[in-house]
């Protein structure tokens, strides 16, 4: 029997990507999903790999939206201690 469905993209580098520099507990949501892609696929399952390609797509940006939040607000609150510092001296 010949498969003609296209493998989605599991994201599972961008997955390990957001995990270890942007937010751990979502990254790891996204490398489950991610893992599941190629498991679902290779069973068959082609809807089910195209809903975790889906799912690992929105995690893994869901972390990395969070770590951009997360920079940007310890950047102000940086920014902020040394305003009040330098207000002292």
């Amino acid at each position: 029997m010949m498969n003609n469905q296209r493998k989605p993209d599991n994201f599972m580098v961008w997955a390990i990507l957001v995990t270890i520099l942007c937010c751990l507990p979502t990254g790891i949501v996204a490398l489950v999903y991610s893992n599941k892609v190629d498991s679902a696929y290779y069973a068959g399952m082609y809807q089910e790999a195209e809903d975790a390609a889906s799912n690992a797509r929105l995690w893994t940006f869901i972390s990395l939206g969070l770590g951009v939040v997360s920079f940007i607000i310890g950047i102000v609150i940086t920014i902020g201690w040394f305003g009040a510092i330098a207000a002292f001296l």
